[in-house]
């Protein structure tokens, strides 16, 4: 056989081979598109409705509110610190560091004698979906199907509020750790912090001094004009403010795009194979939509996973923080806390209400073993240097996570390497590749002149 016809022969093996192959692939793909497509239709899968555009007037009011310092008690600290574009709409940390404190996302510093805050901040994309009737760790606002809200604040809370996440925006500016302030605190221009010295139970003085100080602003009255044009000046409260700040995260951090909503929307090439075999898992034998479920996936319940207890506690029982437990009194709900969502998931660390997770990998581990988790942690494989200590591991408090334990962790099956690999595919795939432009949404400027974080 000459040279010129072996090369041929081979040729032709080599094509017939790659055709073979490329008809398995194509094969599989499609039997693997039938099985999740069926799932899909059998589980009513839905992707999330974005809701209705927001007033362009309000999102611009919004979008200063959100950067300017001017709500806080010291104006040192935004609602960006906490929630920046640069961050994921998070800040990167396990727990937030609020007034005082210096620097932004990992870079941030906690200020001389002050307390972190108990919680993760948690990611605030797609808030504006009319599906969220719950917002905190805690679920502390809630809106009830009747449409009202509950609150901390009770009575109080005034009326008008469009949502439950302009509801949600009324109080971290009361919190005295996030953004308030204590008596002695001096401000970042060297004035007394007004706010501070009201008594921790006036929300609504603490909200009507913060009207006076933006109205105080001429720049502050013109855009209240412009996003409510019927209202008088001196009719204009909080409330107003926090239905913008909810316009403008509506309108910023709204997402609906993830190649998993493509998906659902019909597009069968926007998930890789993994992430397809992933999303088989996820809803199927992994029972992870069992919790995560709904267009949000997310139940908005509350769950004890044992996830490991760090960071400064709440309230009376700090250093432990014993979740809904604090709204509901009910001993079932010690060390419960809401299920988060999981859009973006992946660029949303670390995990959990604390942020015991470094790695969203050893999240998703902690659910298929919680208990060897639990009692595993490491605190230096996942925590930064300034919080180690914090970490609670008495034998007490394990085994009350332990015994409360949901069942259906305790019933979750172990995932071989591969598994493992499609399931985070699939989570990765829960990431909106337009996640990168909402670095835009920052002003150069706010009204007050003081400094934006960027």
């Amino acid at each position: 056989m000459n040279i010129r016809k072996y090369l041929m022969k081979r040729f032709a093996l080599i094509l017939l081979l790659i055709i073979t192959l490329s008809l398995a692939a194509c094969t599989a793909n499609d039997s693997i598109d039938i099985q999740l497509q069926t799932m899909i239709e059998e589980q009513n899968i839905q992707p999330f409705n974005p809701g209705p555009a927001q007033n362009l007037a309000k999102v611009q009011l919004g979008q200063a509110l959100f950067f300017d310092k001017i709500l806080s008690g010291n104006k040192d600290i935004s609602c960006a610190t906490c929630h920046h574009p640069t961050q994921s709409s998070g800040d990167n940390l396990p727990v937030s560091i609020g007034t005082g404190g210096l620097g932004l996302g990992e870079a941030r510093q906690i200020g001389y004698g002050r307390e972190l805050i108990p919680r993760n901040a948690p990611e605030v994309f797609n808030r504006g979906v009319p599906d969220w009737k719950s917002m905190f760790w805690d679920s502390r606002v809630t809106q009830s199907d009747d449409g009202s809200f509950v609150s901390p604040a009770g009575e109080r809370l005034p009326t008008g509020l469009d949502s439950v996440l302009a509801v949600q925006a009324m109080f971290p500016v009361t919190s005295r750790d996030e953004m308030r302030g204590t008596t002695a605190d001096i401000d970042a221009v060297e004035q007394a912090n007004e706010l501070a010295a009201f008594e921790d139970s006036e929300l609504p003085a603490i909200w009507d001094s913060l009207m006076a100080r933006l109205l105080a602003n001429p720049e502050y009255v013109s855009l209240f004009a412009a996003a409510y044009p019927n209202t008088a000046v001196e009719d204009l409260g909080f409330e107003h403010a926090a239905n913008a700040i909810a316009a403008f995260e509506v309108a910023a951090y709204t997402l609906p795009n993830s190649p998993w909503q493509q998906y659902l929307k019909g597009k069968t090439n926007a998930l890789s194979t993994d992430a397809k075999a992933g999303a088989l898992l996820f809803y199927g034998a992994a029972g992870c939509a069992q919790c995560h479920s709904g267009p949000l996936l997310t139940d908005q319940q509350h769950h004890v996973l044992a996830v490991p207890q760090v960071g400064p506690g709440k309230g009376e029982e700090a250093p432990l923080d014993l979740g809904r437990f604090r709204e509901t009194g009910n001993p079932a709900d010690q060390y419960a806390f809401r299920t988060p969502s999981l859009h973006n998931v992946a660029v949303t660390g670390p995990w959990m209400h604390d942020g015991a997770f470094s790695s969203l990998e050893t999240a998703v581990r902690h659910h298929l073993d919680p208990e060897t988790s639990l009692r595993n942690y490491n605190p230096s494989n996942q925590l930064p240097d300034f919080m180690r200590e914090t970490h609670q591991n008495s034998p007490e408090m394990i085994t009350t996570m332990l015994q409360q334990l949901d069942p259906r962790l305790s019933a979750a099956q172990p995932l071989n390497r591969a598994e493992m690999r499609n399931l985070l595919a699939f989570l990765q795939a829960l990431t909106d590749p337009n996640i990168d432009y909402i670095n835009q949404v920052t002003p150069e400027r706010v009204p007050s002149g003081l400094p934006v974080e960027d």
